[in-house]
């Protein structure tokens, strides 16, 4: 009876595998299924470095080798948990170079008791967009960029389709080896990196520049090592092409891997820092990117959610939020309410002013929706609370700048308004977000009754931080509590400098 239970798949949900055999690291994710929901419970990441040990006849060496065959040691144990036909294991650039590849992959298998596929790069960007579609949903069209050990992806996709993708030659650990020769790191390195790097994009540019994207998204590497570099240095950012610039300066200034000092960068990660920023400066410079976000997954998530048939809902965000109010317990009906009148406001908003960006109304809503999450707690301080539960839990679907701007929000939607908790932000997003942050909180000051007979029509006329909200005929007079906490809300905008006006 106890081991029918174990696997009624149904009540206690189903466990799945993917792992990829990159050429830098190895990476395996396990997730659990359960009610439909995906949930990430396992991650285990190993600096393999297999595309160091390619000869210059494209054959690896033992040393390489051993060390990926003691790195799927240690992912056997956790496989064995797991039915084979949720498991899928693939390999990238190295083994579609390695002309001894035979050799490696014969062990890896039996090693894993598993196939190993190694994939084509087509392939490989085709997985890569289909989990960071999965995780990172988006409007529009998306242009990704994976840079790995050996090879670079590039993809152009819409939703969950992907339209045009590439392949390339060259990753942080081969142009490492060829450039940054003994670890050395110069301007003139850094040139003839990025010479290889311009001759190979060179050639697929123009198909990628004919498309008009919305939003670019890197996939892992050097671009999340870039983030954490930002995140620890208090920069609430995208990617963009200076932050690229003073980077390879500092990594110049620096002169050596072993005294390469970036706060912010982490130790195992330094040795390829040099060599994946020069390809990324290139793939800036040449496909036009003016900023980019970490995505929130790649291959290996691609591989997960292709095994998952059963999931339908790719709408990522709205499954995220959906998820969140369950948990935390909130008022599904009440978010619900703040949400449509702070996108009411926010239109009106974004038709006075020229502040809003792509991502406005889903900032927006998505803090609407969140602003009493933090009431899972308790209510004195939940705005509080709720900011310090947004810090720590995932929101897929969301980037790392969107999911920060939900928090700030969150935080300052009710009580003094900490006028400089923006600052950390670019100049670019800093007027959205301040618009953003009084819209939401006039919005939970006039769902206060929590109920929608109450909720009046309102209009709102933007002068700079002048603003002024009019009310039908009557209307305050008639409901004194809500007046009431307008006239402190103007007072509490007021002392963040800021001027409201309610008639």
């Amino acid at each position: 009876m106890q081991a029918e239970l174990q696997h009624d798949a149904q009540t206690y949900g189903e466990y799945y595998a993917a792992i990829d055999l990159g050429s830098n690291s190895f990476h395996m994710v396990i997730v659990h299924v359960v009610n439909g929901s995906v949930q990430i419970i396992g991650k285990i990441k190993q600096k393999v470095r297999l595309a160091a040990g390619l000869d210059e006849h494209f054959a690896l060496d033992t040393e390489s080798m051993e060390r990926g065959w003691q790195c799927l040691q240690v992912f056997s144990e956790r496989l064995q948990d797991i039915p084979p036909s949720n498991i899928k294991i693939v390999a990238t650039a190295t083994l579609r170079l390695a002309t001894n590849a035979h050799e490696f992959i014969k062990k890896a298998e039996a090693i894993l008791n598993h196939k190993l596929n190694v994939i084509s790069g087509e392939e490989e960007a085709r997985q890569i967009y289909l989990g960071v579609a999965y995780t990172s949903a988006n409007q529009g069209n998306s242009l990704v960029i994976d840079i790995g050990g050996a090879s670079t992806e590039i993809i152009i996709g819409n939703d969950m389709q992907p339209i045009h993708l590439k392949s390339l030659d060259m990753g942080c650990v081969t142009f490492m080896e060829r450039y940054f020769e003994g670890g050395e790191i110069t301007q003139a390195n850094f040139d003839n990196a990025k010479a290889a790097a311009h001759a190979l994009i060179k050639d697929v540019s123009d198909t990628f520049l004919c498309f008009d994207w919305e939003n670019c998204l890197g996939a892992s590497g050097t671009p999340q090592a870039i983030t954490e570099i930002l995140v620890a240095q208090g920069i609430s950012d995208a990617i963009r092409l200076d932050y690229l610039y003073h980077l390879q300066q500092q990594c110049i200034d620096c002169g050596h891997i072993s005294t390469l000092d970036i706060d912010g960068l982490e130790d195992n990660r330094k040795a390829i820092f040099p060599s994946g920023l020069a390809i990324l400066i290139c793939l800036f410079e040449a496909l036009q990117i003016k900023n980019m976000n970490i995505s929130g997954g790649a291959l290996r998530e691609g591989l997960i959610y292709g095994m998952l048939d059963n999931v339908t809902d790719n709408d990522r965000r709205q499954q995220t939020l959906n998820q969140a109010k369950q948990r935390y317990h909130i008022d599904n009906n009440h978010a619900n309410a703040v949400r449509q009148v702070a996108l009411g406001l926010c239109h009106q908003l974004c038709a006075q002013r020229n502040i809003c960006h792509l991502d406005t109304e889903t900032i927006l809503g998505a803090a609407a929706q969140l602003h009493e999450i933090g009431l899972h707690i308790e209510y004195k301080k939940h705005h509080e609370h709720g900011e310090y539960i947004l810090s720590h839990i995932d929101l897929p679907g969301f980037t790392r700048l969107q999911r920060a701007a939900i928090r700030d929000l969150v935080a300052q939607h009710r009580l003094d308004i900490k006028a400089s908790v923006f600052d950390k932000y670019h100049e670019d997003y800093r007027p959205m977000l301040k618009g953003l942050m009084r819209v939401l909180r006039i919005s939970v000051v006039l769902c206060l009754r929590r109920q929608n007979k109450h909720i009046p029509e309102v209009s709102l006329l933007c002068e700079d931080d002048r603003w002024t909200l009019t009310f039908p005929e009557g209307w305050l007079k008639s409901h004194p509590l809500i007046n009431a906490e307008l006239a402190n809300e103007c007072w509490l905008q007021h002392k963040a400098g800021c001027e409201l006006i309610c008639k």
